[in-house]
């Protein structure tokens, strides 16, 4: 088997990486250096759901399971991406952007809900950013779907001083199921580009925690390519 193409789906972390308001920012210092201790080395401090992340049911239920205790399958799968494109600001992801792909919804699928917000990052705007509706999270849970992720900081609306929100919906009925939420995702446009892509959202192993930051990738395989068989 070989790994014929990869597209990295993951933001960059440092210091000027982006965070939902009120987590902690993230800090890179340099610990060690070559020239003093023969070896460089960073000192990290970042919250669980730095860049892009992934959610465990703990994140919104004290009963869920924490990032280190779910199903590893959660994390990869074919994907389906929805095209929500050409929202407006605070637009809601119904339904209706679910027929296309409608046929595709089931078991094993991650789906990935392209919004394009990616092109806002960093600006005020990337927190007015579109979002799922709880009727179309609904329809994606009933069809057997347990991973949903989005290019944006939210799978719901993110609150502000004008936009209360409606109390984070999705992530509520993801963690019911035991599902998994990806966000801060980007470029999901060139996922569809790939022949049988495989889409991969493997988290840090940290104990007992909400979420994790990962190396989101998505990537064509060519079984039997230079494998001898």
């Amino acid at each position: 088997m070989e790994v014929t193409e990869i597209v990295d789906l993951s933001l960059p972390v440092d210091d000027s990486t982006v965070v939902y308001p009120g987590d902690p920012r993230p800090r890179v210092h340099v610990h060690s250096t070559v020239a003093r201790d023969g070896f460089n080395l960073l000192r990290l401090e970042l919250g669980s759901q730095t860049g892009t992340h992934v959610d465990a049911p703990y994140h919104f239920d004290d009963t869920g399971a924490r990032i280190d205790e779910v199903d590893l399958r959660r994390f990869a799968g074919p994907p389906v991406v929805v095209d929500a494109t050409g929202m407006p600001p605070r637009g809601r992801i119904t339904p209706a952007h679910l027929a296309p792909v409608r046929d595709r919804l089931r078991p094993g699928v991650v789906v990935l809900l392209r919004t394009g917000w990616t092109r806002h990052y960093g600006t005020p705007t990337w927190f007015a950013h579109p979002f799922l509706d709880a009727a179309a999270c609904r329809e994606l849970l009933a069809a057997g779907v347990r991973t949903i992720g989005v290019d944006a900081v939210n799978l719901d609306e993110t609150p502000d001083d004008d936009h209360p929100g409606e109390g984070y919906p999705c992530h509520h009925l993801v963690a019911a199921v035991d599902g998994i939420i990806a966000e801060n995702l980007t470029d999901l446009d060139r996922v569809e580009a790939l022949v049988d892509p495989l889409v991969c959202l493997f988290p840090v192993r940290l104990s007992g925690a909400d979420g994790a930051p990962v190396r989101a990738v998505a990537m064509s395989l060519r079984v039997g390519a230079g494998s001898g068989s």
